[in-house]
């Protein structure tokens, strides 16, 4: 069976595409890529899908068996949480099985680097190329057991503001979608700080409650309801299924985009003097670049996937004068300067927190302060569609290049760096097949929410042309 990369691994169905032996494939790929760069040992970690810790403990004891001493992580454990054990450790990689944001019958093994990020598109490629190939004999390594949540919840304790939000006593929310984080977060508070907390789905489940676990909208409705009642300037904090992205949903029942998040994260990191390079992928809102630009920031546009960030990030450890402040992608993944050049749903979700506490507003105050100083009111929607039939992304991709008109707005700019992008004088419009999964997602911003709607429809009738 031949298996196909996504932007920072393999995933595939259970039982299907995903199984021990596919996992073994890719084990021992991974190895022998490891072994090749002089790479002798790495961790292993998995979530809180189904067979998890069985295919954990299959991608260990493979690479313990191609040569590499293993640490293999006991329970669940967040994707940023295995990053940060192998940068910690100095391994040559790590192995995350998960699948992320996707359905719950679905499981992945992603690939993580040495520096504790997502895997660069040559080691993925490599890896993918390893496949079958013969095996280069070595002597078996080692394979221990651990846990990596006290380590890795006292190094985030040490770059978070804990004082501040202490005196600030708003209380902290987690809705841990019964992902890798449940629990997690519970045990910083009661650790770490003296503000109240509450969990929200804070218990594992392979199932995730019925939902994808990826902190959109139609996955929201238990914490958009919980949050009703809620006043003031708490919020939930949301993290996807291996906690590496991060959503929000404000008092009152508010949805709070990526966007938003991106944009006060970076005007926070700027306020308190940080400087360094943006980078923002492809999908992300215009208000990141004139926000960017008003602090006097480079900004940098890359394809979608945080691989693309991380490099960014390696390339500002190499050369200080292309450091990294902050960067992010559209599903809510971001990494900011001074933690791991990887997302973390967690880190971000308190460091939102700490926002608070410095500018005494909360997160929608602090983005309309944002939408005042750079001129732009933000309408944003994504429509994923989920395909039956058989997409021509040939001639998707051609017939979206070849649009001229959104909803009366001119397109001025057509950028193919992933998938289509049609921008035009206060949005875009975007049309990206996904790597992972047999979906096309639209994405949409413009001046209004009732232009965001009417763009989704007219590209939504345009894809459809296409799926036979």
């Amino acid at each position: 069976m031949k298996l196909t990369f996504g932007t920072d691994g393999w995933r595939g169905v259970i039982a299907d595409e995903f199984t021990v032996a596919n996992t073994r494939r890719v084990a021992l790929a991974h190895a022998q890529a490891l072994r090749a760069a002089g790479g002798r040992a790495a961790a292993v970690a998995h979530d809180t899908r189904f067979l998890g810790e069985r295919f954990a403990a299959v991608a260990a004891g493979t690479l313990q068996e191609a040569g590499l001493d293993v640490t293999l992580l006991r329970g669940a454990t967040p994707t940023p949480a295995l990053s940060f054990a192998v940068k910690a450790a100095g391994l040559a990689g790590g192995v995350m099985i998960t699948a992320s944001h996707n359905p719950a019958i679905y499981q992945g093994y992603k690939l993580k680097g040495a520096y504790g990020g997502s895997a660069t598109p040559d080691l993925v490629a490599e890896v993918e190329a390893r496949l079958d190939a013969p095996p280069i004999p070595a002597p078996a390594g080692t394979l221990a057991e651990t846990s990596v949540q006290d380590s890795y919840l006292e190094a985030v304790s040490g770059r978070i503001d804990l004082g501040a939000i202490d005196r600030a006593g708003v209380p902290i929310y987690h809705d841990a979608m019964h992902g890798a984080a449940s629990g997690w977060l519970e045990t910083f508070a009661g650790r770490f700080l003296k503000v109240p907390f509450h969990g929200l789905r804070n218990t594992p489940s392979p199932l995730f409650g019925g939902v994808n676990p990826e902190p959109t909208p139609p996955n929201l409705a238990f914490t958009l309801e919980a949050m009703r009642a809620v006043s003031g300037p708490a919020f939930a904090v949301v993290t996807d299924g291996d906690a590496d992205r991060v959503g929000a949903v404000l008092s009152g029942g508010r949805y709070f985009n990526s966007h938003q998040i991106f944009a006060v994260l970076l005007h926070h990191l700027a306020r308190q003097g940080g400087r360094g390079r943006v980078i923002r992928t492809v999908s992300t809102s215009a208000i990141i670049q004139r926000l960017a630009e008003h602090h006097g920031l480079e900004v940098v546009q890359t394809p979608v996937g945080f691989k693309y960030v991380t490099e960014a990030f390696l390339e500002g450890d190499a050369d200080p004068a292309r450091a990294v402040l902050i960067g992010g992608e559209e599903s809510g993944g971001i990494g900011v300067q001074g933690w791991l050049p990887e997302r973390d749903g967690l880190f971000n979700g308190l460091l939102l927190q700490e926002t608070i506490a410095a500018s005494g507003l909360g997160l929608d105050e602090q983005f309309a302060a944002i939408e005042r100083l750079t001129g732009m009111s933000h309408h944003y929607d994504r429509r994923d569609l989920h395909l039956s039939g058989d997409l021509d992304r040939g001639g998707l991709r051609q017939a979206t290049a070849e649009t001229t008109s959104l909803q009366g707005h001119r397109v001025e700019e057509v950028v193919t760096l992933d998938g289509v992008k049609l921008v035009f004088d206060g949005g875009f419009g975007m049309v990206r097949a996904s790597g992972t999964e047999p979906v096309v997602r639209l994405y949409v911003e413009a001046p209004s929410d009732a232009e965001v709607q009417a763009i989704l429809k007219q590209l939504e009738g345009l894809a459809r042309r296409f799926v036979r």
